[in-house]
């Protein structure tokens, strides 16, 4: 027997275990709990390299969404490992709580101040995004608290929007499966309708305003909403990018009825866009800002909320103990994972190729779109980017939900070796996310564009 079969059925065997003892023993996030249980895992990864990723059985793959939209230097990089194993060799972990401090963590935390807009310069570091979010309606709430305004309690979050699953970050989340889950009925969220200019800059009128952020406050009264949370660019929602004036609309919308504005970067933070931060293309300083996978392109669990000098000011007037907290936030290691992270996206001009690689994209998706009539409304803001597919985009008319456009492209990609996603948790809903990590290359986008390219012809021969 030759030593590569020898070779290919230990393989075999140990892919055989660990789908048996997945099976038994897991339960994944995000899947389809009867088909895990009869197939185990569909993808069983074992190593990474760039942008590429692979799988147990030697398949190399592209990572085209930076698995959740997090691994942004890219994957197997030596210096982020090298941090964690010289931090963990001098202290791997100490408590944030009782005033207790690590140098790593206000390192970070006054790195992240330099680099977030206006004044932004203080830190509440949670483990991820969920997180993030949820601290940052207990502090808007807080705040609004420590001001005598005890009614201040409110959340107004878009439909498609997406801000995590624990209790208040899922209810704040404008996407039916979501928001429904396991009852998680949490009062004070409101899901308003998305993108609705003219409405925010008091267009009482429109058909559309009695759902939009300005029609609810008024509705419900300013005095009743903490808070207004948006994603700059909404990423799990669609990809979907916010007309011009929309954001600066709704920053003066807040600023006139004295609301706060939450900026979830958890996607758009650290390069993604090809800014910084999203918020910076359209130039506003939210009140809150939360963040976190690409903080340290995950090879840590870490996140946190940022929040403007002012709010932090009131918090420091609080004579008692500030009753929030999670074990690992200020994580040592984590943070100073974030710190050689930050740093090689500033040093290797990260932010930078990903504003000029989505151009690459850009004009990539343009191609397929002049080539494939069912693709229609592509939208790239640096290496963010998703398209539709349309039975005809003329008559806005959607394929057929026993089509499965946008998940059979995807599969089409998968076969050929390229992770994309697809999101269809809408009737007639079939988008398509491509979202590399900031470090690849013209070569690579081509090669992406062209698996694209590709699985698409394959889907027209089964139209």
């Amino acid at each position: 027997m030759s030593q590569n079969l020898v070779e290919h059925k230990g393989v075999q065997a140990l892919a055989s275990e660990i789908s048996i003892l997945d099976r038994k023993h897991m339960l994944h996030p995000s899947t389809n709990p009867k088909t895990q249980a009869q197939f185990g895992p569909k993808l069983i990864f074992t190593e990474g390299n760039g942008i590429y990723l692979n799988d147990i059985n030697g398949k190399i793959y592209i990572d085209g969404v930076s698995m959740l939209w997090n691994v942004n230097i890219g994957h197997g990089n030596k210096e982020l490992a090298e941090a964690a194993y010289e931090q963990m060799t001098k202290v791997a972990y100490s408590s944030a709580f009782y005033g207790y401090a690590n140098e790593p963590t206000v390192r970070l935390a006054e790195k992240i101040a330099a680099l977030t807009p206006g004044d932004l310069n203080t830190v509440f570091f949670t483990s991820g995004g969920s997180e993030s979010n949820d601290t940052a309606f207990k502090l808007s709430r807080f705040y609004w608290q420590l001001q005598g305004y005890t009614e201040k309690r409110k959340i107004i979050s878009l439909r498609r929007g997406y801000h995590g699953v624990t209790i208040a970050a899922q209810r704040a989340t404008g996407i039916d499966v979501y928001r429904d889950f396991s009852g998680s009925m949490e009062p004070d969220m409101i899901n308003a309708k998305a993108h609705q200019t003219d409405c925010e800059l008091g267009d009482s009128g429109h058909p559309e305003f009695e759902g939009s952020i300005r029609g609810i406050i008024e509705k419900v009264g300013a005095d009743k909403i903490a808070a207004v949370i948006v994603e700059p660019i909404q990423g799990a929602g669609g990809v979907h990018i916010p007309p011009d004036g929309y954001l600066q609309a709704v920053r003066q919308l807040c600023d006139e009825y004295q609301i706060h504005l939450i900026a979830d970067e958890v996607i758009c933070g650290f390069g993604r866009t090809g800014e910084m931060f999203g918020v910076n293309h359209w130039k506003i300083v939210p009140d809150f800002m939360s963040v976190a996978k690409g903080i340290t392109s995950g090879y840590a669990q870490l996140g946190g909320v940022v929040m403007r000098e002012h709010i932090r000011d009131a918090f420091a007037q609080y004579d008692g103990m500030l009753a929030h907290g999670f074990t690992y936030s200020g994580h040592p290691t984590a943070c100073a994972v974030g710190l050689k992270n930050i740093e090689i996206l500033e040093r290797d001009g990260l932010v930078k190729n990903a504003a000029t690689m989505g151009q690459e994209l850009e004009s990539g998706l343009a191609y397929l779109e002049d080539k494939y009539e069912y693709l229609t409304k592509r939208r790239v803001k640096g290496l963010l980017s998703g398209f539709d597919l349309m039975k005809s985009p003329e008559g806005n008319v959607p394929f057929a939900d026993d089509v499965n456009a946008a998940v059979t492209i995807v599969d089409e990609c998968y076969q050929r070796g390229l992770l994309i996603r697809p999101f269809n948790f809408e009737s007639g809903m079939n988008i398509v996310a491509i979202a590399p990590p900031l470090i690849i290359q013209k070569e690579e986008i081509e090669k992406m564009i062209a698996i694209v390219d590709d699985s698409l012809a394959a889907f027209s021969k089964k139209l």
